[in-house]
């Protein structure tokens, strides 16, 4: 029997308040409004940034209203499309976007920049451009995380957040391509432009870090130096092209000075993929005066960075990014909860979960 114009009710990972456990609970999902897109959600990625909302908003994120269902790096396929959508068809394999693009605003005409901000205002706040969600529960409206909400097995999401891809597309996989696959290699590859025979230094091999360096690799990098705490990364960021790995806790000097040491002068680009204001400063002084570049791919909203000025008046320059893997574990939704414990953890890169 069809779906089209119906309520769906599902499956979903709803987060009632901050700092609780999220709670599988059966939703009801709205049909598509005007240029709105109904997806079944087959694979989501677990990533930091839905764990930092849930455990610490308000410290590096930005206070969303709660309840609302968390997850933002998916796949899945269109199942119904609303009024005045032409791109997409049911059975169309898709991938949803944090990061909007309508193809028409003075932003997407601009080759400097991926950030359109259709619907912007409403999706941060986790509702879309009529000011309310598609996904409620126990009739109580459930707020969706980005405008996306990937932790429910169906969500509604613009059609200007979503990107259509090859019918043969492992899902499994290519969910990653949502957030931290794009974010680190396009940090790499479109933000830092890194060049042929230098010097990379990535800092934080997760997701984003791996793919970061990927991305330093494929630009033909001479030398790509990992730095994380957990060294149990190291094995994969070798495998990913890292040419070697540090651990900040192995040395009596900060990692920027270890890592100027080591390569007489400091790396030719820094890519810090953790978040940490700490961190970005040291990604910063671990470039070489002059020509070093750093591009910052870690999440936080709220905290300050530091930056000593002469840094940057010697030659530097800093750089952000926004939205520009494996090994992964894959589990059911109702084990978002143990997902979150191993990313927290460190003893998973990314966690895909099936639903």
């Amino acid at each position: 029997m069809s779906t089209i114009g119906q309520v769906i009710k599902c499956k979903a990972a709803v987060a009632w308040e901050r700092g609780k456990p999220l709670c599988i609970e059966d939703v009801d999902v709205a049909p598509p409004k005007v240029h709105e897109v109904r997806i079944k959600i087959i694979a989501t990625g677990v990533c930091h940034t839905d764990w930092e909302y849930l455990y610490e908003t308000e410290k590096g994120m930005k206070f969303r209203p709660f309840p609302l269902v968390l997850g933002h790096e998916a796949a899945g396929v269109v199942e119904s499309v609303g009024p005045e959508v032409t791109k997409f068809s049911p059975g169309d394999k898709v991938i949803p976007l944090f990061l909007p693009q309508c193809g028409e605003c003075k932003r997407c005409q601009c080759p400097k920049t991926n950030h359109c901000r259709k619907n912007w205002e409403n999706t941060q706040m986790g509702v879309l451009a009529d000011g309310t969600s598609r996904i409620s529960c126990k009739r109580q409206q459930v707020f969706q995380f980005l405008g996306v909400s990937s932790f429910s097995e169906y969500t509604v999401v613009p059609d200007t957040s979503l990107a259509k891809i090859r019918s043969d597309a492992p899902l499994d996989k290519v969910c990653l391509l949502g957030c931290g696959v794009s974010t680190g290699y396009g940090a790499a590859v479109n933000t830092a432009k890194v060049e042929k025979d230098s010097l990379c230094a990535v800092f934080g091999l997760g997701a984003v870090g791996l793919a970061a360096v990927m991305g330093c690799q494929v630009a033909g990098a001479k030398r790509i130096i990992g730095v994380d705490i957990n060294p149990d990364k190291f094995e994969k960021a070798k495998a990913f092209g890292a040419t070697e790995c540090v651990n900040p806790r192995d040395h009596s000097k900060s990692i920027q000075e270890v890592l100027v040491a080591m390569t007489d002068g400091g790396v030719d680009y820094a890519l810090e993929c953790v978040g940490s204001p700490d961190v970005m400063s040291a990604a910063l002084e671990s470039t070489a005066d002059a020509w070093g570049t750093c591009v910052i791919a870690g999440w936080t909203e709220t905290e300050e960075m530091k930056v000593k000025v002469l840094k940057i008046l010697m030659g530097r320059t800093l750089k952000g990014t926004y939205f520009g893997g494996e090994p992964k574990m894959s589990l059911p939704l109702d084990q978002i909860n143990v997902a979150f414990g191993l990313l927290k953890s460190g003893k998973s890169i990314r966690t895909v979960i099936n639903l």
